[in-house]
């Protein structure tokens, strides 16, 4: 199929934004998983009108990095793009799928809180990476398509094959420079902190296939003395003088981010604010709490801000931005106990 350009004006968008507009190249995973829960939103909303049986608790958003291919994607279980809707959204670079959702609809901020854009923010994706792909097949449809670009020399969009709705945004890294380790965004500690730091306001939950090591044990059949140690000169963190080798095991496992958030008019002070995050950062009864975040109502009539991430907290005097708003990301999060925790 042949390849279709960007207009005029969408090329010169590109190119300002991966060159001036958008210096902090991390940003593009917020973009992205932003755009996945969009996605979940819409399809949520869409089940309340056509009496479906899917429920909010079976959606969800997916990062798996692949480090021999050096991609990473993000999909999620949404509702997905007709192959219309693909150029429609990707295909001119400032056009706002939710935006047009959320005016076909008629939906006020109150109905259905987006808050991200099929736009130029997915474009953002590109200061990493130096080929795109997104397959996508529309809730409702037996279709799948697939969207594919490297940047400013256009695009394509085929036939594909998708088992189920949703979409599936694959990112091709860039090769590494001098200034730049693209190689970074697949490891783990860096989605990990990147996902906590940005997307802290998610609703749903945020999966990811983590890779842990195992060492396998084996029976050693050097001398030993009476104490049962070993008498031989090799390492045995290495590999052992009498010919074996110590392997290890690689295991895959999901680790799920998930946010808990509460609105709430129950009034603080920032000393039962500290003594909260404390507990937070110190008791796993509560889960792996990677952050927790908001503005509530001080007991002095002042509002209080704080934010929390391990080891580290601040607590100061806010302003009503996210009115009587908490929220707390992690792993395993013990929704009950943290309600318990704020009082609420």
């Amino acid at each position: 199929m042949s390849k279709k350009q960007f207009k005029t004006e969408s090329k010169r968008l590109l190119d300002l934004m991966i060159n001036s507009v958008y210096t902090n190249k991390e940003i593009f995973l917020r973009e992205l998983i932003s755009n996945a829960s969009d996605a979940l939103d819409k399809l949520y909303f869409k089940t309340l009108t056509d009496n479906s049986d899917i429920k909010r608790g079976d959606l969800e958003i997916r990062i798996a990095a692949d480090k021999t291919a050096r991609t990473l994607t993000i999909s999620d279980n949404g509702i997905g793009m007709t192959k219309e809707e693909l150029e429609s959204n990707l295909g001119t670079i400032a056009k706002s799928g939710t935006l047009a959702f959320k005016n076909d609809n008629e939906l006020d901020k109150d109905d259905m809180d987006v808050i991200g854009q099929f736009g130029v923010g997915f474009y953002s994706a590109f200061m990493v990476s130096k080929k795109i792909t997104v397959l996508s097949r529309a809730y409702g449809s037996d279709e799948a398509w697939q969207w594919e670009s490297e940047g400013l020399d256009g695009y394509t969009v085929e036939p594909a094959q998708k088992d189920s709705y949703g979409t599936v945004i694959t990112l091709y890294l860039k090769d590494n420079t001098d200034d730049e380790r693209y190689d970074s965004y697949l490891e783990t500690y860096t989605i990990r902190e990147l996902v906590r730091k940005y997307s802290d306001y998610i609703r749903y939950p945020i999966r990811m296939l983590v890779e842990t090591q195992r060492e396998k044990t084996h029976e050693c059949t050097c001398d030993h003395d009476a104490e049962g140690k070993c008498t031989c000169d090799h390492d045995h963190d290495d590999e052992c003088g009498c010919g074996h080798h110590h392997d290890h095991h690689h295991h895959h496992a999901d680790e799920v981010f998930t946010s808990w958030g509460q609105e709430t008019v129950k009034t603080f002070t920032k000393e039962q604010i500290e003594g909260i995050l404390k507990k937070l950062s110190e008791d796993t009864a509560y889960g792996m709490v990677l952050r927790a975040k908001g503005m509530v109502a001080g007991a002095d009539g002042q509002w209080i801000y704080f934010d929390m991430v391990p080891e580290e907290y601040e607590v100061r005097d806010g302003a009503p931005e996210f009115t009587g708003r908490i929220c707390v990301i992690g792993s395993k999060l013990a929704e009950d106990k943290l309600a318990e925790l704020f009082g609420l």
